[in-house]
């Protein structure tokens, strides 16, 4: 068994490595899911394990390189490079990325030549781009709570899973300012409890679409005292349970990912970023029920 650092009490070793554990199965289920995998690389940060952070960064680097995000995966590459500087499969990595980028480059500088005379810069346009959607986003806004209801329409209508009338039967959107009695039940409870649509049915769905990771909580032992820092009312009104932090990263499990107001209240006066994973909505209500008697 290897000692436990110095820096770490037992227990906190051992949630770890539970950690650790859960997020090794979600990564061998999506190997692209890099958010799990930087969840995974400060895992094993924190325990040491040298060998297996340095091949969990070559891992994120390389889904980066996937999607395009050459910059982010050249600085992951980099990282490595800090303390392997001989690493060979890193430096041919980077080389890779090198002549890649150089290539786009040629290609965009050829196309833009191509084009009219008159066509805005692309950077400029790109920018002018983003101002409009900021524009429209404030404009569109009209102080509406966004609890994900429309994106929720749209995945369960769309795929003719749900009618519009039971969509609309079925949602119901809490008092943003009363405290709720106890947990609200989340749509896609609701839909089970009427008949309509079968609950893992649902998640199957969600997962599908959102390509976040499935985590029953069953398995976890969620971080108490860091559920009893949140606000009893969010957690209840929304149905969703932050069960571990790591670093600046609040893992909450949920059932509904959409919802985009409860990340605000949630990290709200807190600066950190909000990792949704999916989870059947019972164990998220009876893990709260518990918590916040």
């Amino acid at each position: 068994m290897s000692a436990t650092p110095s820096n770490l009490t037992e227990s906190e070793a051992a949630q770890l490595s539970q950690t650790i554990e859960m997020f090794e199965v979600i990564t061998r289920s999506d190997p692209s899911d890099y958010q799990s995998l930087e969840i995974l690389k400060e895992a094993y940060s924190k325990l040491g394990r040298e060998k297996d952070l340095i091949d969990t960064s070559k891992r994120i680097a390389q889904v980066y390189v996937q999607l395009g995000q050459l910059s982010s995966a050249i600085l992951e590459y980099e990282t490595v490079l800090q303390r392997f500087p001989d690493d060979k499969e890193v430096q041919l990595a980077l080389k890779e990325i090198d002549a890649r980028a150089h290539n786009f480059a040629s290609s965009e500088a050829q196309a833009h030549a191509q084009a009219n005379g008159d066509a805005p810069h692309p950077q400029r346009s790109t920018e002018s781009h983003q101002t409009t959607h900021r524009i429209r986003d404030k404009a569109g806004s009209g102080g509406e709570i966004d609890d994900g209801r429309q994106s929720m329409q749209k995945v369960f209508v769309d795929s003719k899973l749900v009618s519009p009338g039971d969509f609309d039967i079925c949602w119901k959107t809490p008092d943003p300012i009363a405290s709720p009695p106890g947990v609200v039940e989340p749509f896609i409870q609701i839909l089970n409890d009427k008949g309509i649509v079968q609950t893992d049915k649902s998640l199957k769905l969600i997962i599908e679409k959102t390509r976040l990771a499935y985590l029953p909580m069953e398995k976890y032992d969620v971080d108490l005292e860091l559920v009893r820092s949140f606000p009893a009312d969010v957690c209840r009104r929304w149905c969703v349970l932050p069960f571990d932090r790591m670093s600046k990263t609040l893992l909450v499990a949920t059932a509904n990912p959409f919802n985009r107001q409860v990340i605000k209240e949630l990290t709200h006066p807190r600066h950190t970023r909000v990792l949704f994973f999916i989870s059947p909505p019972l164990e998220i209500s009876g893990n709260l029920k518990k918590i916040f008697r």
